[in-house]
Protein backbone atom coordinates (compact mmCIF):
# COMPACT_ATOMS: atom_id res chain seq x y z
CA UNK A 1 0.00 0.00 0.00
CA UNK A 2 1.34 3.42 -0.99
CA UNK A 3 0.46 7.00 -0.11
CA UNK A 4 -1.88 7.11 -3.30
CA UNK A 5 -3.59 4.68 -2.61
CA UNK A 6 -4.75 5.75 0.61
CA UNK A 7 -5.67 8.64 -0.72
CA UNK A 8 -7.67 7.07 -3.26
CA UNK A 9 -9.80 5.05 -0.53
CA UNK A 10 -10.11 7.86 2.01
CA UNK A 11 -11.40 10.36 -0.98
CA UNK A 12 -14.07 7.71 -1.55
CA UNK A 13 -15.36 7.48 1.83
CA UNK A 14 -15.04 11.81 2.46
CA UNK A 15 -17.74 12.38 5.20
CA UNK A 16 -18.61 9.40 6.04
CA UNK A 17 -18.39 7.99 9.57
CA UNK A 18 -15.58 5.46 11.01
CA UNK A 19 -13.91 4.37 13.59
CA UNK A 20 -10.27 4.77 13.97
CA UNK A 21 -8.17 2.59 16.59
CA UNK A 22 -5.27 4.61 17.36
CA UNK A 23 -2.06 2.79 18.88
CA UNK A 24 0.02 4.80 21.25
CA UNK A 25 2.52 2.20 21.92
CA UNK A 26 2.68 -0.51 24.37
CA UNK A 27 -0.70 -2.06 23.87
CA UNK A 28 -2.24 1.16 24.45
CA UNK A 29 -4.97 2.39 22.23
CA UNK A 30 -7.55 5.23 21.67
CA UNK A 31 -10.35 4.70 20.18
CA UNK A 32 -12.64 7.31 18.14
CA UNK A 33 -15.68 7.63 16.19
CA UNK A 34 -15.28 10.59 13.71
CA UNK A 35 -16.19 11.64 10.52
CA UNK A 36 -13.51 12.25 7.64
CA UNK A 37 -13.37 15.67 7.15
CA UNK A 38 -10.63 17.06 4.67
CA UNK A 39 -7.81 15.56 2.73
CA UNK A 40 -4.32 17.54 2.16
CA UNK A 41 -1.26 16.74 0.48
CA UNK A 42 0.52 14.55 3.44
CA UNK A 43 -2.67 14.43 6.22
CA UNK A 44 -6.24 14.28 6.55
CA UNK A 45 -8.31 15.50 9.00
CA UNK A 46 -11.72 13.71 10.94
CA UNK A 47 -13.87 15.19 12.96
CA UNK A 48 -15.07 13.99 16.24
CA UNK A 49 -18.49 13.52 17.86
CA UNK A 50 -17.73 16.20 20.26
CA UNK A 51 -16.50 18.82 16.92
CA UNK A 52 -13.05 18.49 17.92
CA UNK A 53 -10.55 18.10 14.92
CA UNK A 54 -7.74 16.10 14.70
CA UNK A 55 -5.02 14.97 12.04
CA UNK A 56 -3.33 12.01 10.75
CA UNK A 57 -0.76 11.33 8.30
CA UNK A 58 -1.08 9.16 5.38
CA UNK A 59 2.37 7.04 6.58
CA UNK A 60 -0.05 6.45 9.94
CA UNK A 61 -2.27 4.08 8.14
CA UNK A 62 0.52 2.51 5.69
CA UNK A 63 2.86 1.99 8.83
CA UNK A 64 -0.88 0.57 10.84
CA UNK A 65 -0.06 3.15 13.40
CA UNK A 66 -4.21 4.07 13.11
CA UNK A 67 -6.56 1.00 11.65
CA UNK A 68 -9.59 2.82 10.53
CA UNK A 69 -13.10 1.20 10.38
CA UNK A 70 -15.76 2.85 7.83
CA UNK A 71 -19.27 2.12 8.87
Amino acid sequence: MNMNMVKEKLKNHLGCDAKIKYSLGRNKYEKYDVKINKLYNNIFTVLKDNNEIKSFSYNDVIMKTIKIDFL
